[in-house]
């Protein structure tokens, strides 16, 4: 492969699964791959079966608002470009968590970091020869809705709802991210449909068996359902966004694509991102946390909980230009190398 035809690849929960088989594809065929998650074990793990110093992990909490800045700010700093960024960062919860930021985990990880992500990366993207973003969700599946009265499930919360919220909430940040125009990127909503990709990753035992059986007999080999996505990366689509349901073009007609809702939907996280970060800037977070869900109409109230900062590094205020958002210090440790394996504690 000729040098120029190198790529700069992002990937959000990248060290297992989909992630993972996607990001040795790449580097067999010359990239630089960045891998972000939050498990430190499998980022080791996945660098020593690379072996490949094109290779580097971060590790990193994406359900943190904070977070997500702080890997943006990190890929400005460390890059010019990203050629590709891809989506997958996604764990179930069989009962209702909060994030730091007070959030519904679901909402946060499945939904929120790939907007934030999305958002703060353009800038690199644009800067990319031709540059893409890959969501892999589950677009097509008409399931499940968006509850503007109480997005994040504080009343009524169930492990399979809160994933199909997720899901439409995906569905609807690819149409407002190319309905908006505002970047170079083509946005590629992706449902590969059943695969054996994170079979191993549900907490329940008694479901995390009956997933392995159901996967020999009825899931796709993940190489396979990821063939596309590798193959995109080369070739991006010229639409400004595609979906695609298990190797079948999606109606883009489908209530659950509808541009006035992905628009809603974009105000409803812009308002709640600029109420984290105006708590985050007062410190008022004993008052925060004792305010009320969100209103009927999907914004948040005066009721949101505060963001709570951790003690990791941030990287140097000049990333924040070039990644397109904050340095903000996230609760996690700072970001490791392939090139440098962190010891073991």
């Amino acid at each position: 492969m000729r040098p120029d035809s190198r790529k700069t690849v992002v990937i959000s929960g990248g060290t297992n699964g989909m992630g993972r088989a996607t990001a040795l594809a790449r580097l067999a065929r010359g990239d630089r791959v960045v891998v972000i998650g939050s498990d430190e074990a499998r980022g080791r793990a996945l660098c020593e079966a690379a072996d490949n110093p094109r290779l580097d992990f971060l590790r990193a909490d994406l359900s943190s608002i904070a977070e997500n800045e702080r890997v943006a700010a990190r890929l400005g700093e460390e890059h010019e470009s990203v050629d590709a960024l891809l989506l997958f960062a996604n764990r179930v919860n069989p009962k209702r968590r909060e994030t730091v930021d007070g959030l519904e985990s679901t909402f946060a990880l499945y939904y929120l970091s790939r907007y934030l992500l999305g958002h703060r990366l353009r800038p690199l993207l644009d800067a990319g020869a031709d540059p893409l973003i890959v969501n892999v969700a589950g677009v097509g599946n008409k399931a499940g809705r968006v509850h503007w009265d109480d997005p994040q499930l504080t009343r009524s919360y169930g492990q399979v709802r809160a994933q199909l919220q997720a899901g439409r909430a995906n569905d609807l940040l690819g149409v407002a991210f190319a309905e908006g125009g505002e970047g170079r990127a083509r946005y590629v909503l992706y449902h590969p449909g059943f695969t054996r990709s994170g079979v191993d990753g549900h907490p329940n035992p008694v479901v995390r068996g009956a997933l392995r059986g159901l996967a020999r007999l009825f899931a796709r080999p993940v190489d396979e359902a990821v063939r596309p996505v590798v193959r995109w990366i080369d070739e991006p689509p010229t639409e400004p966004l595609t979906a695609v349901d298990r190797g079948k073009p999606v109606d883009r007609s489908l209530a659950t694509l509808d541009p006035e809702a992905a628009a809603r939907l974009a105000d409803y996280t812009e308002a709640l991102l600029s109420e984290r970060r105006r708590d985050a800037a007062s410190g008022d977070a004993a008052s925060s946390r004792r305010r009320g869900p969100s209103s009927g109409d999907g914004r948040p109230t005066r009721g949101a909980q505060p963001c709570t900062r951790g003690s990791a590094a941030s990287p140097p205020n000049s990333a924040r230009s070039a990644a397109g958002g904050s340095s903000a210090a996230g609760g996690s440790p700072p970001t490791r190398r392939c090139q440098q394996p962190p010891r073991s504690s």
